[in-house]
């Protein structure tokens, strides 16, 4: 009684008090760092929920990485979200394209997260906008990337509960990412190390019900860019996995148009909320290679239960890497690539080594 009384008193110095009792016993510890044992060295990115640097410790390493990413949360970001960010990131534990958490501080008057850094750290439409215009190979490299981002989506919807007789279809398991974008998406060595980052605004569905609520008769806008939020929550509300596919399928879309915004010619975000429930789509990008451009159009589908599936992505796109692989190389070389291709997808798993995969494309 007395733990949760100090606790619920916790001011935060001027922040509110929210902090869930189900989340501390799994987020809340003594920091093994303060503010004073940081050195910022640059900043990365600015986004809606946190800044990003990269980072290194005054004196020592963290968890034996001298270099590494420090989110530091701004102002107006509640106890209880970021004990949530906290607790979704260490159930993800480590997968090679998504961000990993190596530490974090709630405790003080700032909260700050200390994530995996990879060496030149940047949002991924800017590395491919200057770097990769004129590549020839330019589709196959766009598929490798959109592969590894899949990835890393099918790995969140893995953190499941198995269901048991007793559920219903309306409670899911596992994690929603919510904020899925291409300014989310960081990248080393395109399209080789691909990671999704920010989970600010995620949410794991092994606690809570999907997000429908029939309070409210007309639907706000969300917390983040309305061109990103698929059309059955503006209309009930509603988010669930299938909503992070049609954001998938909008990243697909950023990615081929080198960073532009979708829905760039309409001036409100009310313009954009009418646009997309009324079935509108952003025109086909030129230049993209017609498999991608299906699957772009199968994330968008409605009603929101035909979506396909991150697995089902996954495999798609997996078909895609492997006939580009056998259609780059010499007749002689068919069978063992064929070979080598059905050996790692037997291999299963959603952090399967399908780098050989993806590496066999390269070649």
């Amino acid at each position: 009684r007395r733990f949760k009384s100090s606790l619920m008193s916790y001011k935060g110095k001027g922040r509110k008090a929210n902090v869930s009792l189900q989340h501390s016993s799994d987020v809340q510890q003594g920091p093994r760092f303060t503010k004073s044992d940081l050195s910022l060295l640059q900043l990365i990115k600015a986004g809606k929920e946190g800044i990003f640097y990269k980072a290194r410790m005054t004196r020592g390493t963290c968890k034996g990485h001298e270099m590494f990413t420090c989110k530091i949360a701004k102002e107006g970001v509640t106890p209880k979200r970021v004990e949530m960010e906290v607790s979704i990131m260490r159930k993800l534990v480590h997968h090679k394209n998504v961000l990993q958490l190596l530490d974090w501080n709630i405790t003080e008057d700032y909260y700050c997260f200390l994530s995996l850094y990879i060496s030149v750290l940047c949002e991924l439409w800017q590395a491919i906008k200057d770097k990769l215009t004129p590549d020839p190979e330019l589709q196959s490299l766009f598929t490798i990337a959109s592969y590894h981002i899949a990835l890393a989506m099918e790995h969140l919807r893995s953190k499941m509960l198995p269901f048991s007789s007793q559920r219903t279809p309306e409670i899911q398991n596992g994690v929603v990412h919510c904020d899925l974008a291409l300014r989310n998406i960081m990248v080393n060595r395109f399209p080789w190390e691909v990671k999704v980052a920010e989970f600010g605004l995620a949410r794991d569905l092994t606690r809570i019900r999907s997000y429908r609520s029939s309070r409210r008769k007309t639907p706000r806008v969300s917390p983040r860019a309305p061109s990103l939020v698929p059309p059955e929550y503006f209309r009930n509300n509603y988010y669930s996995f299938k909503g992070d596919v049609w954001s998938y399928g909008i990243v697909l879309w950023e990615m081929q148009m080198f960073g532009t915004l979708p829905y760039s010619n309409l001036e409100t975000s009310e313009s954009v909320v009418y646009y997309i429930c009324a079935g509108y789509k952003n025109k086909d990008p030129d230049g993209c290679r017609p498999e991608i451009l299906q699957i772009m159009r199968d994330c968008w589908t409605e009603p929101y239960t035909s979506r396909p599936s991150f697995t089902d992505i996954v495999r798609i796109l997996e078909n895609i890497m492997e006939n580009d692989a056998i259609s780059n190389l010499p007749s002689t070389f068919l069978n063992p690539v064929s070979k080598s291709f059905k050996s790692c997808t037997l291999q299963g798993g959603s952090s399967m080594d399908r780098t050989c995969l993806s590496s066999t494309s390269h070649r």
